[in-house]
This record gives C-alpha cells, sequence and structure tokens, in this order.
C-alpha cells in the first residue's frame, strides 16, 4: 500500500456518525426529562410556601400572640413556630387561618430573657413564612 492512501481526504463517513450521536444524545436527554416527570419527581417544584403577612402582637408567660394582616388562608396545622431556631410543631390549634384572625402560639417563652428571632414556617414546602425579632424581656 502507498503511503499516499494512508492520509487521503476521503471524509464521508465523519458526517453520518456525529449525526447519530448527536440523535442518541438528544434522546436521552428527552427520556431523562420525561421520566423526571412520569416518576413524580417533577411534582416537588410545586410545593411553594402560601404567601401571607403577620404580626406579633405580644408575648406572655409561655404564648406568643400573632395575627394574620393579609394573605390566602392557611391550615394551622400546617405552620411551625421557629424561636431562636428551637422549633415548636403544630403550635397552633387546627383550622383554616384567615386574614384578621389572631392565634397563640406556645413556645416557653419564659425560657428566652432577650431579643430573639420568631419564625413562622410552612412544614410542606419548608420555606419561612414570617420572620421578626421579638422582646423576650418584658
Amino acid at each position: 500500500m502507498k503511503s499516499s492512501k494512508l492520509f487521503s481526504k476521503d471524509d464521508r463517513g465523519v458526517s453520518p456518525v456525529i449525526g447519530v450521536i448527536l440523535m442518541v444524545a438528544i434522546t436521552v436527554i428527552l427520556a431523562a426529562v420525561i421520566g423526571t416527570f412520569v416518576l413524580g419527581l417533577g411534582d416537588s417544584l410545586n410545593d411553594t410556601a402560601p404567601q401571607a403577612s403577620f404580626t406579633v402582637d405580644g408575648v406572655s408567660n409561655n404564648n406568643i400572640t400573632f395575627t394574620k394582616t393579609g394573605g390566602q388562608s392557611i391550615e394551622a396545622n400546617d405552620l411551625s413556630v421557629s424561636v431562636a431556631g428551637n422549633r415548636t410543631d403544630t403550635p397552633f390549634n387546627g383550622g383554616s387561618w384567615q386574614t384578621g384572625q389572631s392565634r397563640e402560639a406556645n413556645v416557653s417563652a419564659d425560657t428566652y430573657s432577650s431579643e430573639q428571632t420568631v419564625r413562622i414556617i410552612h412544614d410542606p414546602s419548608g420555606n419561612t413564612i414570617f420572620q421578626q425579632t421579638v422582646d423576650f424581656s418584658n
């Protein structure tokens, strides 16, 4: 075999190979995206926290009084309260919490003697929907 034929300029087989590789890659990506939603992994994207606003009306004994001042109604059993990182699960009485209603949460407030960060957490989404610094020294 002549050395001039080893390095000929015949590249006709390159385009079909690259085309097949691209088609396989696109098929794999589409299968992964469709499979994610079919298996229900895409449903977790819909767990968003409700939009609501609150105020802290007072701290007495072991209770913090919250008033819902706006936003959509929220199921009270879906909420937790955190004071200085200490979480109290289902501190509110059940039922739908509407705008204008006040609820008390028992959080052992007598163990705090200064300003602490208070959070209301929406448990299904894991998001904080309210945060405020509250003075417990009163």
